[in-house]
């Protein structure tokens, strides 16, 4: 049985993260979040020691190592900003480490890790669900037996609406979340390198707190993506429907259907991890450098490469 720790266990993906621990017939052991609304861990792991002063549960993972009763994993559920450091602190508490997308904001983290990675012998796994998902594995294996030099034409869209919170909190603060592309689109671009290979042109038509869109030349296909948290930009079909949320990707027209099954990827992510079979920092570092590179570069003019749904945007800011 896999002894866990679990960093960030008041935040929103923590209790899928309880749940894969439990589903794997492994333990939490213990958990840190500076926030106490941790209420859904009596559904999982009411006997887990409970910390919200972080120096305390360090000395708790110390002392559990010391008597012989080690943490094998620490999962992170922390905020974007505090990956890197609370993956170094996993890694030197002997213990390998799972954590959430983003694995970090910049790809030189990802070089310091390697090398704590290298000195204490454990390893970092991250999150990747979309990997996992039968209709993506599906697509991968449809492009990978198809022409070998065929350029697909693909839009991506992906609306999830948030309150006003959001801006407020620490996922409105592209220091501390990386920005909307960082906080909700890593694991698009993760997926979409995974398949159709390593980036050629990245361009970025909007940047905002709540939307973001751009342009994306891949080795074997062409991307039009838009992000968003703004309800406002639901298409209307959707907002009828009185959805909350839109996920779309078409490749050539044909809408890949991917909306459900997400909630066994957590699961099954830990099971291949725990298997030997988790993703690491290699795999991790092109979608980094994806959303490292969009939250830095210039804009690009709109042109003909824009998301159809950019079209509210470009009216809000006098394009046409």
């Amino acid at each position: 049985m896999n002894r866990f720790a679990l960093i960030g266990a008041a935040g929103f993906i923590a209790p899928r993260h309880m749940k894969a621990i439990k589903e794997t017939g492994s333990q939490l052991v213990t958990a840190f979040d500076k926030f106490d609304s941790v209420g859904v861990m009596d559904s999982y792991f009411p006997e887990a020691d409970f910390f919200t002063e972080f120096e305390r549960f360090d000395r708790h993972i110390d002392k559990l190592r010391r008597s012989g009763h080690p943490v094998d994993y620490v999962s992170i559920c922390s905020p974007n900003y505090l990956h890197d450091a609370h993956i170094r602190f996993g890694l030197r508490s002997g213990a390998n480490v799972i954590c959430e997308k983003p694995l970090v904001l910049n790809p030189w983290n990802i070089d310091g890790l390697a090398e704590i990675e290298a000195e204490t012998g454990n390893r970092v796994s991250n999150i990747l669900q979309l990997r996992l998902h039968p209709s993506i594995i599906a697509l991968k294996k449809r492009i990978e037996n198809g022409p070998a030099h065929k350029m697909y034409d693909l839009d991506l869209a992906y609306i999830t609406s948030r309150g006003k919170w959001y801006g407020i909190s620490w996922k409105g603060d592209i220091t501390k979340s990386g920005g909307i592309a960082t906080n909700i689109g890593v694991h698009f671009f993760d997926m979409l390198t995974w398949i159709f290979g390593p980036v050629k042109q990245n361009r970025v038509h909007v940047r905002e707190v709540n939307q973001a869109a751009g342009y994306l030349e891949l080795e074997r296909a062409r991307v039009r993506w838009f992000l968003s948290t703004d309800s406002v930009t639901l298409p209307e079909s959707v907002k009828l429907a009185n959805r909350q949320t839109y996920r779309s990707l078409q490749i050539e027209g044909e809408e890949i259907e991917f909306s459900d099954g997400f909630t066994d990827l957590h699961t099954k992510s830990y099971e291949q991890i725990m298997a030997g079979n988790g993703y690491g920092l290699s795999e991790a570092y092109p979608s980094i450098e994806i959303v490292n590179h969009i939250r830095n570069t210039a804009l690009t003019r709109v042109s003909e490469d824009y998301h159809p749904l950019i079209r509210f945007q470009r009216q809000l800011v006098g394009h046409e």
